[in-house]
């Protein structure tokens, strides 16, 4: 993965608040109805412009605009590569609880969802009945962000765009949307502009494992051999009643610690399950298998690649890399328990430290010559 996403909050009312659902509603509605299409195909396309080919018409006859048609169509495959990926079979998957629309072509400006100058939105957005509208959205912008933005303009980065619906009700007789808009940018982009620490003089590797309330640090020398284990702890961030806020403060502190802690001990590099297989998860729900509880989307799919991805989003304070490992394997196999049992470790800290030794496979890094 070589790219992160900035997350901007809004909330809007009225004739805005109408437009985005209404938008938000048909990009589901032609999610379903390709993916009913797909799921029924004897072959699906190999190729992306494959899958444009045949979808596009009926997506485009839902929700008339190219753009965000071809986003549909790029949702669904990345859903039916998920699977296969993750060995799921693709015809048991359904939609999960979600609505939002987006804009998956990098450029600039995005012609859908446009920055401007003074950190507003231009979005456009559908009507029930096909029309054509922009609205303007204000979201906040924190602090650490408005760089990020500022330079995306100044140097006309390209990026993509995404408007999510989290919450949406009516109040004193008025349509109300809570929601986010979120920018997907070049990690390279990123690095550039927020890097506090430019040195990093460390010779390890380390391997992180996500779950709901800890992250698993396994730090590893270039032969592969373990050198240290930490276990770093947000029980509170998953209990009922924190509020979503107060849980990404006390994960980002647990994030802070993890970071400072493997930059000090040698870390110059940081692997971690790929978030882009992980996140896919959160858009659908599997109807059998290990995976048919609902919380299972929560907490695995949607909690794990968030937090993954504020890792990713913390490293260049630290003057560490990332790196990104394929999630099969990394937990349930004979190696895995092989691991425990050799050192004597819990099942999460064996999967942070195969999680490090995929990366140093992957990435060509480990010295096989003393193996």
């Amino acid at each position: 993965m070589n790219h992160i996403t900035l997350t901007l909050p809004f909330n809007v009312g009225g004739r805005e608040a109408e437009r985005l659902l209404s938008t938000a509603w048909l990009f589901k509605i032609a999610s379903h109805r390709m993916l009913n299409l797909a799921k029924q195909s004897p072959l699906l396309p190999a190729t992306d412009i494959g899958w444009k080919n045949t979808f596009r018409k009926v997506v485009y006859e839902v929700i008339p605009n190219r753009r965000y048609t071809d986003g549909v169509i790029v949702l669904v495959r990345g859903i039916y590569e998920s699977c296969r990926q993750l060995g799921v079979d693709f015809r048991e998957v359904e939609l999960g609880d979600w609505l939002m629309f987006h804009q998956v072509e990098g450029e600039y400006p995005v012609r859908n969802i446009t920055l401007k100058d003074n950190y507003s939105f231009h979005i456009t957005t559908i009507g029930y009945s096909g029309e054509t509208d922009r609205v303007v959205v204000k979201p906040t912008i924190p602090k650490s962000y408005r760089i990020l933005l500022d330079k995306i303009l100044e140097e006309e980065q390209k990026h993509t765009a995404r408007v999510v619906i989290k919450d949406y009700g009516v109040r004193k007789n008025m349509l109300w949307v809570h929601g986010e808009i979120q920018l997907t940018i070049p990690i390279d982009f990123y690095y550039k502009h927020v890097a506090r620490y430019r040195r990093n003089y460390g010779e390890l590797y380390g391997g992180v494992d996500v779950n709901v309330d800890r992250m698993n640090l396994a730090i590893v020398d270039r032969y592969g051999r373990l050198r240290d284990v930490k276990t770093f702890w947000f029980k509170d961030a998953s209990r009922k009643g924190v509020s979503r806020r107060r849980a990404r403060s006390i994960i980002g502190m647990k994030i802070h610690e993890m970071l400072d802690y493997a930059y000090h001990h040698g870390v110059k590099m940081l692997f971690l399950e790929n978030p882009e297989v992980l996140g896919r998860l959160k858009l659908m729900w599997i109807k059998s298998g290990e995976r048919k509880h609902e919380n299972y989307n929560h907490r695995v799919a949607v909690f794990r690649s968030s937090v993954i991805k504020m890792i990713t989003m913390k490293t260049p304070l630290y003057a560490i890399d990332v790196k990104y490992v394929d999630p099969r394997g990394t937990t349930h196999s004979k190696e895995h328990d092989m691991i425990m049992k050799k050192y004597g470790l819990d099942r999460h800290t064996a999967s942070a430290y195969i999680i490090a030794l995929c990366g140093l496979e992957r990435y060509g890094l480990i010295h096989k010559a003393t193996i």
